[in-house]
Formats: structure tokens, sequence, C-alpha cells
């Protein structure tokens, strides 16, 4: 039993280790295909995926605490990690919003979101397969930190949903302000995980749905 339960705390951390990796490289190849084809929501994704490596090494760094049976509370280095990763989402949700205002009222419009299809598309494939995993593993670890760590893949999954209907719908009509619409929900999405971030610094049990309990 026991040793069936490490092969389940390190099949959790190498999920952590894909979820970081990933999100780098989606974050790269998304902020560099939003420049050049000038699509605000593409771009803010990518932004995204940066920040989300932050919370991602914090879930690792809790996975690897947890495999050797300390169920303390967050230590000092989760709590930073915490406070950081919430920091850069409002700074993120910050300059999109300003970024979105100057588009729409200088009616700037993408040159294209095809780029934008194409990685929303495997975005939803991974994140889709990364879900299936942790849930899994967090059901058959009885853990709810590792299945609240599901729920907040479900809110990249979200993300990338979102990029896609804007994207695709620019690049059917091309209609101008889509993708600042995409950018916006982008935004949402931005302070309600800064926000859960900073709750769970405080100890509450958040699980990327918007409500949090005092732990």
């Amino acid at each position: 039993m026991a040793g069936r339960r490490d092969k389940l705390y390190r099949w959790a951390f190498i999920l952590s280790i894909i979820t970081i990796t990933y999100n780098l490289i989606e974050g790269i190849a998304a902020t560099w295909l939003g420049h050049s084809d000038e699509t605000l929501a593409l771009f803010g994704f990518g932004l995204d995926s940066f920040v989300e490596i932050i919370s991602g090494v914090g879930i690792a760094h809790m996975i690897l605490r947890f495999k050797k049976n300390n169920f303390n509370a967050n230590d000092n280095f989760e709590i930073m990690a915490l406070k950081i990763t919430g920091s850069a989402f409002y700074l993120l949700a910050a300059g999109l919003s300003i970024t979105i205002v100057i588009n729409i009222t200088g009616k700037h419009a993408p040159e294209s979101t095809f780029w934008g299809i194409v990685i929303s598309s495997i975005s939803i494939a991974s994140m889709s397969l990364l879900i299936w995993a942790k849930e899994k593993t967090g059901r058959e670890l009885n853990s709810q930190p590792i299945l609240a760590d599901a729920k907040c893949t479900k809110a990249c999954l979200m993300m990338s949903v979102i990029l896609l209907v804007s994207s695709a719908l620019y690049e059917i009509f091309g209609i101008a302000f889509v993708d600042s619409i995409g950018a916006a929900w982008i935004v949402y999405y931005s302070w309600k995980e800064g926000k859960e971030c900073f709750a769970k610094a405080r100890g509450e049990e958040c699980c990327c749905s918007g409500d949090c309990e005092k732990g």
C-alpha cells in the first residue's frame, strides 16, 4: 500500500513538471506569435501561461512535501510563491485591461488569429489529458490539494476555449473587437486566479471556483 502511495505521489510530481514545461513552451509560442500577429487575446494567453509556471512550482513543492508525509499548513516557500503568483495575475489583468481600452478606442484589429486557433486547440487537448490524470491521481490518494490543482487546470482549459472561440470568430467574420472580448475574458480569469492565490496564502481553501473557506 505504501509502495502504491509513493508511486502515485511520484506520478503527481511528474504531472506538475509536465504542466510547468508545457506552460513554458506554450507561453513562449503564444506571446511571440501574439506579438507578431498583433492579437491581444493570444498574447495575453501566453503571458498567463508564464504566470501559471510560478503556480506550478508551488504545486510541485507541495507534492514533494506531502510525499514526505509532512501535512503541515503552507510553508513560507508556498506562501511566497502564492503571493508572487497572485501579484503577477493582478498585474497581467491590469495591463491587459489598459491595452484592451487602447485597442478598442483606436479600432485596432489583429493581422490574423490563425495561430490562436492552433495553440488553443493544442492546449484544449493537452489540458483535458492533464485534468483526467490529475483527477484520477487525486482521487486515488484522496488528496484535496491535487484535486484542487486539477480544478485550476480546468480554469486554464476554459481560457483555451475562450481563445479558440474569439480567434475563430475573428478569422471567420473579421470582427475587430472580438479579439478584445477574448482578451477581456482572460482578464477576468486572471483577476479571479490572483484573488484565489492570495486567499490560499491566508490559509483559505480555494478550488479555482471563486469559493474559499477558512482552513
